[in-house]
């Protein structure tokens, strides 16, 4: 089942060319329907907060060695984004003054669907409501000047998720690609993650509570790299389907 947001804030299931309108996520549907092609798509979730697992594939950690280390973490390495972050499919990724060096990360996100608290990895996947894609576009020379990532990863417009959220995904091999102006430029699977999903689920609600809405994202694949204004950015998610944004020059 794709779940969306659309228009002013509504849910609804997707169904080929129709969204269904639902109370909520997982509400009733409520008798009307409209044409996709005719509606506004949202950010899929409204999340308290985005847990975000940094350096969770090996390819990555190697291309990035050279600033940040070459040894694979002991346990997840996890960073926030702030929702103000949060940029829907097919808005516009601004590219701000300040950063000279702004970067794509398509990610596989988590969107969870009931509260989690102290659950053990073998039960966590139960506590998610479904999978999107996310771009973790990354200022990379302000995340290795800055003493703390916010500017680098919690500017405005700097996470876009979406389309849809997927609730019928095994998250544990999928394929995450992304594309720039049509050409791959990252392709990796879930099946590589150093910490898997489930694993870093239960890791954070050992001390930190998820709450529904709230989104993890698991990490990038190599082949990272540079945005220009004019580009168009397309991360696709196996099961999932293809998140859109194209590169402005901020006003």
């Amino acid at each position: 089942m794709k779940i969306v947001r659309f228009g002013e804030g509504r849910y609804g299931v997707l169904e080929g060319p129709w969204i269904y309108a639902t109370e909520g996520p997982l509400g009733k549907r409520t008798g009307e329907r409209f044409q996709l092609a005719s509606q506004r798509l949202l950010v899929p979730t409204e999340p308290s907060k985005i847990v975000a697992v940094g350096r969770n594939y090996l390819g990555h950690i190697k291309e990035m060695g050279r600033d940040f280390g070459n040894e694979p973490p002991q346990e997840p390495g996890l960073f926030l984004i702030a929702p103000n972050a949060l940029l829907p499919h097919e808005a516009p990724i601004p590219y701000p003054a300040w950063t000279r060096e702004l970067h794509y990360e398509g990610e596989l996100a988590v969107v969870i669907g009931r509260t989690l608290r102290r659950v053990p990895e073998e039960d966590a996947l139960a506590y998610v409501l479904g999978y999107t894609a996310a771009n973790d576009v990354t200022a990379r020379d302000k995340q290795k000047t800055d003493l703390q990532w916010v500017r680098a990863k919690s500017a405005d417009g700097f996470l876009p998720l979406g389309p849809w959220i997927e609730t019928e995904l095994d998250p544990t091999d999928v394929a995450v690609r992304t594309y720039i102006n049509g050409e791959l430029r990252q392709e990796g699977h879930t099946g590589d993650l150093i910490f898997p999903v489930a694993r870093i689920l239960a890791y954070i609600s050992g001390f930190m509570t998820l709450y529904p809405g709230d989104v993890v994202l698991t990490g990038t694949p190599e082949g990272v790299g540079p945005l220009r204004v004019g580009d168009r950015v397309e991360v696709a998610v196996e099961g999932v389907g293809m998140l859109r944004n194209e590169v402005v020059k901020e006003a």
